[in-house]
């Protein structure tokens, strides 16, 4: 019978086959108006045209605001009539002798020694002339050559007469215009792109003698809380000639509160009032640096002659002075760097073939787009210095021409555009024999850590990003004396200090030897003035916790823990040495409500079996969170875990002897991670194969396993996380997790917007885990809502209770409770109507009051680097 059904089959073959096909567009079409149907019925809007493109709808699926996924469809429905993009745009750089598409004639070519050797690529069905031509230009190519049909070759150099050969020699058709000739065997049609053979400036080293030294805007865009590493900057790079502009990212109130009050001391630092929230490889970030030199030329009242932006990573290689020195020896000049690889593989590699659309604090794909005919595209990197006379061209409505008009269009879709489009205004503008191919920075690129997609979080792109300097880079900074390189990036201080010291001090020399503070490092991570705070619910719940404890046992003096002000890290010789909470507090013996600062420090909760090679060579382990791959560290320092966070196992191997690495080959290893929850069950385990090569880079030896499989919310308590070998134990260690949202009331009379409450796991208790009551609503009758309302709150507040003493049971297994002092605000004592016994935090080597001259720009100019005598 079976048999019978194949042979029929097989008869009507024919037949089965056009059904199946009928059969698969019937199901292609069902999918694709479900599809349709699913992004209908996500807006509230009609959109002008059917999406096609599976970038766009992807884009409007995962886009959460009605305004985002509005403005990706209307971009959307422009690109596909025609009518976002300008085709083409005019090339206003001096061409010379040059003319666009003129044909030089037909050319012998050599399989070794090509006519046109700078670039080559094939089109097997549609080269032409016009097409290789365009391709040539836009590459920086003065000429283009179509050879064999497919063949296109772009060079910088016109081929020699004595290698013409009669047009007859050109043969062969052009598959995608058969009315023309593309070449021969080995024989080339050659044709100019209309520019000439690009060569960047080049500069000078000594200004004039009589030259009036030029005046430099330091536009400083910024990010992060990293106040004292920006203050630090700004003390290197301070005079009062020149000027410093600050914008200060839009989401960051603490950094702009706290920098704010250095308009009132300094008339030539300002911050600017319209800030944007720039994203990486946002668009924003184009707006941003235009807005603000738009102000600089316009608004600001400052005479200067070039704008250079930094960011708070930056520091710089030599003095102000020796920048000033090269500025005014090659005045008018514009410094930008070129990426230094073909332009068609940037242009891939970059994604500038494709449109971006920013919303939502996030840069959304919509899929491929082709870029405007008749320009040169070039970039390479964001950190530029320009004169400001090509500033005046590109930020200013009433001077910008069709070229920048039309590049605008372009790069204001375009990931990363910071990148290219100051490059490319150049290339292609009156301004083309400006470009100087030197940014004037130094970049810390280390592409086998930097290039591990890390964000991909808000951007649809896989993207790069330099890693911050540390001791081991050390003679890459040294080898920049003689070089014309006046700024280095990236440093972070909460990563390595020491050396942003060693290149201050060999710039300027070195501190006093009882300089206060040098060593040590203060980076605040919640301050409770801000209204939208990026702190980890975690992390409240544990400094509460922590302050109840301290309240109850401190042994100079007991009190009543209330609001909390402000965390701080601390670091000392960029070691982690904890976390520091101010705080208000009543004191219980005089009432009087003072306002205090607690060290706290991390315990160290891993243990190591040693019991096989492999166990001894196990030098750190812990679980934390926001493990970061490119710098090969967590930057949750204190290691507060919420439930709704994603713990990782992090392990790091020590390098092998010397005669290890001479007898080992590269191994192999396959572990597991158990991850225990509070109440003893196994809750997930990961598999995971470890490369162990000798000789590797030191990167190598660290090893990191998230916890992907763990179910979340994650019970509230003590876990463990255990790292086996072939079933053998190497490591185990404890760690606490606490809820992710901070539960309701502050210590004091007050709750801060940022707080709700969100219940803890249902699960059964246990001795290692914080508990949770049945929290079962009931609903009041009509009526009566008062009483009950009433009785909820005394079993929220009971529950909320029962949950702070479980969890401060067992915080103290996991965090140090070390010194307590006393905040004297405004040089005030706090000490007045009572008697206070802590010490005052100024005086101490750890408060956040603490002397730190080196981060003072108020500071004595003998500790200091800032000059105010200067004129």
């Amino acid at each position: 019978m079976q048999k019978f059904a194949l042979r029929l089959m097989w008869r009507y073959k024919v037949f089965v086959l056009i059904g199946l096909l009928i059969v698969a567009a019937q199901l292609f079409l069902a999918y694709k108006l479900h599809d349709e149907g699913k992004t209908k019925q996500e807006l509230d809007f009609v959109p002008p045209c059917e999406l096609t493109r599976k970038e766009t709808i992807s884009a409007v699926h995962r886009a959460k605001s009605q305004t985002c996924k509005a403005k990706i469809v209307d971009v959307a429905c422009k690109i596909q009539d025609g009518t976002f993009y300008p085709a083409q745009l005019p090339n206003t750089c001096p061409r010379g002798a040059h003319s666009p598409n003129r044909a030089l004639g037909c050319f012998r070519d050599e399989k070794d020694f090509r006519l046109l050797s700078g670039y080559f690529t094939t089109f097997k069905t549609v080269n032409s002339p016009e097409k290789c031509i365009r391709l040539c230009l836009q590459s920086g190519y003065p000429f283009a050559g179509v050879q064999y049909g497919y063949e296109c070759f772009c060079g910088d150099d016109e081929p020699k007469v004595s290698v013409k050969l009669p047009d007859s020699s050109c043969n062969i058709k052009c598959p995608g215009d058969a009315k023309q000739a593309c070449g021969g065997f080995f024989t080339m049609n050659v044709y100019e792109t209309g520019i000439r053979k690009f060569a960047a400036k080049t500069t000078e080293a000594v200004p004039n003698p009589n030259e009036e030294s030029v005046r430099v805007v330091f536009l400083m865009t910024l990010n992060g809380r990293a106040v004292r590493q920006v203050r630090r900057l700004l003390k290197a790079l301070y005079s009062p000639r020149h000027y410093y502009y600050i914008h200060i990212d839009a989401r960051q109130e603490y950094l702009y509160r706290e920098l704010l009050e250095l308009e009132s001391q300094f008339p030539n630092i300002r911050l600017s009032r319209k800030r944007f929230s720039s994203i990486w490889g946002g668009a924003s970030l184009l707006q941003m640096l235009l807005s603000t030199m738009e102000y600089l030329l316009h608004e600001s009242g400052w005479k200067w002659d070039f704008v250079l932006n930094l960011s708070e990573s930056d520091f710089p290689l030599k003095t102000v002075d020796q920048l000033v020195t090269f500025l005014t020896a090659n005045r008018g000049q514009n410094f930008v760097r070129n990426h230094g690889r073909e332009v068609q593989r940037f242009i891939q590699k970059q994604g500038l073939d494709m449109t971006f659309v920013e919303c939502d604090n996030r840069m959304w794909r919509l899929g491929d787009r082709t870029l405007p005919a008749g320009i040169v595209i070039d970039g390479g990197s964001d950190w530029v210095c320009l004169s400001r006379e090509f500033a005046q061209y590109v930020a200013t409505d009433s001077e910008r021409d069709v070229l920048v008009q039309g590049l605008l269009q372009v790069f204001g879709y375009t990931i990363l555009p910071a990148e290219s489009f100051f490059h490319t205004a150049l290339r292609n503008s009156r301004f083309c024999h400006t470009y100087t191919n030197n940014n004037l920075h130094m970049t810390n690129w280390k592409r086998q850590l930097g290039c591990k997609c890390q964000y991909r979080h808000i951007v649809d792109w896989c993207g790069c990003s330099p890693n911050n300097f540390r001791g081991e880079d050390w003679d890459r900074l040294q080898g920049s004396q003689h070089k014309k390189l006046f700024f280095a990036r990236k440093f972070e201080a909460l990563v390595n200090q020491a050396i942003v010291l060693q290149l201050e001090e060999w710039i300027f020399g070195p501190y006093p030897a009882d300089y206060p503070s040098l060593h040590a490092y203060w980076q605040n991570v919640y301050h409770h003035e801000d209204t939208q705070t990026s702190s980890d619910g975690a992390l409240l719940s544990v400094a509460h916790g922590l302050l109840r404890v301290n309240a109850r046992s401190n042994a100079v003096q007991l009190y009543e823990p209330h609001r909390i002000r402000q965390i701080t890290h601390y670091l000392e010789r960029d070691v982690y040495r904890g976390l520091l909470v101010r705080h208000d507090a009543l004191l219980d013996d005089s009432g009087a409500l003072v306002e205090l600062e607690t060290w706290v420090s991390p315990i160290t909760t891993a243990k190591v079996t040693r019991n096989t090679p492999l166990a001894r060579r196990l030098t750190h382990l812990e679980v934390s969170t926001e493990y970061d791959e490119k710098e090969q560290l967590s930057r949750n320092f204190q290691r507060t875990i919420g439930t709704n966070a994603e713990p990782a196992l992090i392990f790091r191997l020590a390098p092998p002897t010397e005669a290890e690495k001479a007898k080992a080959n590269t191994t192999n290893y396959s572990l597991t991670v158990e991850w225990i929850d509070p109440r003893g069950a196994v809750a997930s385990t990961n598999h995971l194969t470890v490369e162990d090569n000798p000789t590797g880079p030191a990167h190598s030896f660290n090893h990191f396993q998230k916890g992907n499989k763990l179910k979340q919310p994650l019970l509230a308590g003590a876990w463990s996380a255990r790292l086996h070998h072939e079933k053998v134990l190497l490591g185990v260690v404890r760690f606490l997790v606490v809820s992710s949202t901070y539960r309701g009331k502050d210590l004091g009379a007050e709750q801060h917007t940022h707080r709700q409450v969100l219940p803890l796991s249902n699960a059964r208790r246990a001795t290692s885990r914080i508990g949770n009551k049945d929290r079962n609503a009931r609903q009041a009758p009509l009526g009566h809502s008062g009483d009950h309302d009433r009785s909820d709150h005394r079993h929220q507040d009971s529950d909320d209770q029962n949950l702070d003493q479980e969890l401060d049971k067992l915080i103290p297994e996991f965090f140090k409770l070390r010194e307590t002092c006393l905040v004297n605000v405004g040089g005030t004592s706090a000490r007045k109507g009572h008697d206070a016994r802590f010490v005052d935090c100024s005086s101490t080597s750890w408060s956040s009051l603490a002397p730190d001259p080196k981060s003072d720009l108020y500071g004595s100019p003998t500790l200091g680097r800032v000059s105010f005598d200067e004129k």
